[in-house]
């Protein structure tokens, strides 16, 4: 059984992923509004990923003998100027998860968790692989700057995006 300390980093860290999840479909909506169904389906399929995340947290609890608990999540931002303002948030937003990933992992570390270290690997890696994404689009839109043309080619690009469920197991 884990201990206390790591079942309730673990049951905020679901919050976070869940809040992840509905930032993601707020940004998804922007995009459709603005017709980018590209950028739309990008989002949407992000935010399948973190629910994914969340629920894989979810079960590790269950499975080590935790409770889950659920808290309430706040309300994510719902108006941006550009989509490069929403990949930047983006990529900003990951880069606070992975530091929360990184902060579990110490606490199971200092707690010598070996168990809950080793399913924290996945999201490690996990993390480092968003980051990368984000930070790809973000350079992109950044150079294009504005460009109608390029913009309509990432659009492409990203409605190329498929959903890939996540393993479940640890």
């Amino acid at each position: 059984m884990a201990s206390e300390r790591i079942i309730k980093e673990l049951n905020n860290q679901i919050q976070k992923e869940f809040y992840s999840q509905y930032l993601y479909i707020a940004m998804e909506a922007y995009c459709g509004n603005q017709n980018l169904d590209g950028f739309s389906n990008f989002f949407h399929i992000q935010a399948q990923e973190e629910r994914d995340h969340a629920y894989k947290i979810f079960d590790y609890i269950n499975r080590v003998g935790g409770r889950v608990e659920l808290e309430a999540l706040a309300k994510p931002k719902n108006d941006f100027s550009s989509p490069l303002e929403v990949f930047e948030l983006a990529l900003q937003h990951e880069k606070g998860i992975t530091k929360s990933i990184h902060n579990l992992l110490d606490i199971a570390l200092e707690e010598k968790d070996h168990t809950t270290t080793a399913f924290l690997q996945w999201f490690v890696t996990e993390q480092a692989e968003e980051e990368e994404s984000m930070e790809k689009i973000v350079k992109k839109l950044r150079l294009m700057q504005g460009n109608p043309a390029g913009l309509l080619m990432i659009d492409q690009e990203l409605a190329q995006r498929v959903y890939t469920p996540i393993p479940q197991e640890v």
